[in-house]
């Protein structure tokens, strides 16, 4: 977490609603995001897991001996995805809490907001999230790359959304140089 700031330097705005931030600092006025019902947590950046740690860990034995802490302090291979920098994304800490270890989805193509402006809309019922469709490409290609990377599972459902967002929205400058600069610090 200490490189992330680096890595997302030139475009500091939040994943999920594209709100400036400074540091760790949101400007939920940058995008007339409103916080939901946590005005503390909406107003500081958190690095939300695109391909959830819980997703990650509940395909790993060790999750079964001891949960996360367990495969955080003994299975190298978790401890690489937990910390894979193509797998973590700034977002309104509210909007990161609120999603929890929830799988993204469709689930309107108008939704209600939630948060003000924001297009992203959790549904906890459901539990299924369904981000802004400016970053629907990004977040398609990093859970696939999570899935290969690490040998993790995706549903038939999940791989077929998570293909199509990649194929409608292709990658852009930003995703290029943030990459680059990924591969620059962890290979």
């Amino acid at each position: 977490k200490k490189v992330l700031p680096a890595v997302f330097a030139g475009l500091e705005e939040d994943i999920y609603c594209a709100c400036k931030y400074i540091d760790t600092v949101v400007h939920l006025s940058s995008w007339d995001a409103k916080p939901r019902k946590n005005a503390i947590r909406a107003g500081r950046i958190e690095w939300d897991h695109v391909l959830p740690a819980w997703v990650i860990g509940h395909q790993r034995q060790c999750w079964q001996a001891g949960g996360r802490k367990d495969c955080t302090e003994n299975d190298p291979v978790f401890q690489l995805a937990e910390g894979d920098l193509n797998n973590l994304v700034p977002a309104i800490g509210e909007i990161n809490g609120d999603r929890n270890n929830f799988a993204y989805g469709v689930l309107s193509p108008e939704p209600s907001p939630m948060y003000g402006s924001c297009s992203t809309v959790v549904d906890f019922k459901a539990r299924s999230v369904q981000p802004r469709p400016e970053v629907r490409g990004r977040l398609a290609r990093i859970t696939l790359y999570m899935s290969q990377t690490y040998k993790l599972a995706l549903s038939t459902k999940d791989k077929k959304l998570m293909c199509a967002w990649a194929k409608a929205h292709p990658v852009d400058d930003w995703e290029r140089t943030r990459d680059l600069r990924i591969v620059r610090w962890q290979g």
